[in-house]
């Protein structure tokens, strides 16, 4: 999906509707979590760096767009995101603590699970001398 940009800027809130949308960009790339009417398109292409850097990809573009479909099928509401209004975002620093201990039935069930996948005849842990 090229110039994503471009074709974003035919949709005209109130007025384009979901195929026309979907007929214009295609597919989305994903839907918003719960909500089935925000369709969003991503746009990402890299290119191979010089040797000096070992062979590592310079990200070219980065571009997002959320279109956000009400009830009657309409485009409501769109914005586009460019690699630089992706730098502006603050993510959380905060870390998840886990919230089950070592003597927790979930935890001692999916452990179990975990080993009879790991060696399903049980022959792994029989040491013979």
């Amino acid at each position: 999906m090229q110039n994503l940009e471009k074709k974003s800027e035919k949709i005209i809130l109130n007025q384009t509707n979901k195929n026309d949308i979907i007929k214009l960009l295609g597919p989305p790339s994903t839907y918003s979590l719960g909500d089935i009417d925000t369709l969003i398109y991503i746009e990402r292409s890299t290119s191979s760096s010089k040797l000096t850097k070992l062979g590592g990809k310079k990200l070219l573009t980065n571009n997002v767009l959320v279109v956000e479909i009400n009830n009657r099928g309409l485009a409501i509401n769109k914005s586009f995101l460019d690699k630089e209004d992706m730098n502006k975002i603050n993510f959380s620093k905060k870390i998840t603590q886990k919230e089950y201990s070592d003597n927790d039935f979930v935890y001692n069930f999916l452990s179990s699970i975990r080993k009879k996948v790991n060696d399903p005849l049980g022959k792994k842990s029989i040491i013979t001398d």
